[in-house]
């Protein structure tokens, strides 16, 4: 006699529909889930890598080599970091730029979002090491932040900082000049290119600062003035971007989420960025520090 025949598994009424919609979805094991989501929420936004390319005119393989080496400008790029406090985060990044022997630090904007950040920007900056110069820019969230303009650019000068909106400076070394012109935020401010560069001369060596990546579409510089490089943030590439694809981009993305964009127009690096914004998660979207060494074109004076 054969063993008696379990039943079915019946169906509720809500899955039979579900069933027939196709809108039964696989099973994802709970282990899967909870790994998820401790990587999104604890793992990844706390996970800095360095992105480390090489700009400009290579160095010829000759005895030449080491003269060309001395114009090479080393560049960090800090983007995004929506600081509120110094945590292990902010603790990795100090430690990364004080490894890399940077010539330049700029912070490409949406440093900080709120207005109680302001000191521990201070502290930050207080410990950045002293012999880069550091430049930076504002996004979005400092014009919404509440600090005043001139409140935020006084705290970068105690540390020796300039913040740049719409203005021009130049970064020297070893007798190579950088132009480094920053705007204001395409969203919250009036980025003016004209007036950024006005009294400027022309240079074969030009750094833009924008935060929003949609800029290299929508600023038309002086034609005399066009840039050698746009470094951009604001996307944090996505930040919830499984398999590199962003869900969502915030209004000023344009058509970047991440990474380099060299079709039709000037070169320009988007940087994922540091910290979160409206939710402390990432995933797909690994916080960076960008570092580029740039071997400057020589110029007469």
């Amino acid at each position: 006699m054969s063993p008696p025949r379990r039943p079915a598994a019946t169906l509720t009424s809500r899955r039979i529909l579900l069933k027939q919609l196709g809108l039964v979805a696989t099973t994802v094991p709970a282990a899967a889930v909870i790994g998820g989501l401790v990587d999104g929420l604890l793992i990844t936004p706390n996970w800095l890598v360095t992105s480390d390319y090489a700009f400009g005119v290579p160095p010829p393989a000759t005895a030449e080599a080491a003269v060309a080496a001395k114009n090479t400008l080393r560049i960090l790029q800090v983007s995004d970091l929506h600081l509120n406090r110094i945590g292990r985060l902010e603790q990795s990044l100090l430690q990364s730029i004080h490894d890399s022997h940077a010539d330049l630090i700029v912070l490409t904007g949406d440093v900080i979002d709120a207005h109680g950040s302001l000191g521990s920007l201070n502290i930050l900056l207080r410990e950045f090491p002293s012999q880069p110069r550091t430049l930076a820019i504002v996004g979005n969230w400092e014009h919404r932040s509440g600090i005043s303009l001139e409140a935020l650019g006084r705290t970068y000068e105690q540390h020796g900082g300039e913040l740049l909106i719409n203005r021009s400076v130049e970064v020297e070394k070893n007798g190579s000049r950088l132009r480094v012109t920053g705007l204001d935020d395409l969203i919250g401010g009036v980025p003016d290119a004209a007036s950024a560069l006005r009294h400027e001369k022309p240079t074969s060596n030009h750094l833009l600062l924008v935060h929003c990546p949609a800029c290299r579409d929508t600023i038309r510089l002086p034609t005399e003035h066009s840039a050698s490089l746009l470094l951009a943030g604001h996307t944090h590439g996505g930040q919830v971007a499984p398999g590199g694809w962003a869900l969502i981009r915030p209004r000023g993305s344009g058509r970047y989420v991440a990474g380099w964009y060299d079709d039709g127009g000037p070169p320009m690096y988007v940087s994922r960025g540091i910290g979160t914004s409206l939710l402390p998660v990432r995933i797909g979207a690994t916080p960076e520090l960008v570092r580029i060494d740039w071997s400057l074109e020589t110029q007469e004076s």
